[in-house]
């Protein structure tokens, strides 16, 4: 018996299909810019928090102890930084020195523009990566991770 083999771009990724992963599965935004092959996605009702790797793996461990799962977190190893994918429900901090704490932490809340999401095409300028992949709808409130990093940056010696 003969069997068929499929060629190998049969089963290799694109940007167009991982894009369609993005919107159909995640309910992500995504689009696909077609010279370079990028992945991004607007911000909007769906925000990102960005921070520091370290800062992050401890926000995503008290994250997991509560049960707030699945998290969407994007890698930046180039830079050290994570991503979470966040509702954009995080209200304006008050306090000027919780703002100055998560200021000096490096943490990033992104309500505007766009974001990068990692894609199956290397690009020598953006290097992103799946920390824990985007696998559904669900994304956890943003004012729960900034609300994490603000309990770890107070405890933090300056």
């Amino acid at each position: 018996m003969t069997q068929t083999s499929q060629p190998a771009s049969a089963f290799t990724e694109t940007p167009l299909s991982r894009c369609e992963f993005y919107k159909s599965v995640c309910g992500l935004p995504a689009v696909v810019d077609p010279r370079t092959g990028r992945i991004t996605m607007g911000a909007g009702l769906i925000g990102a928090v960005m921070m520091p790797t370290a800062l992050a793996h401890r926000v995503k461990t008290n994250l997991d102890i509560r049960g707030v799962a699945p998290l969407s977190i994007i890698g930046h190893p180039r830079a050290d930084m994570w991503t979470f994918l966040v509702r954009s429900d995080i209200r304006p901090i008050g306090d000027p020195a919780e703002v100055a704490r998560l200021w000096e932490a490096r943490v990033v809340v992104i309500r505007d523009g766009d974001i990068a999401l990692p894609s199956p095409v290397p690009d020598p300028l953006m290097v992103r990566t799946w920390v824990s992949p985007a696998t559904s709808v669900f994304r956890p409130s943003g004012a729960v991770v900034i609300e994490c990093a603000q309990s770890i940056t107070r405890r933090a010696p300056r």
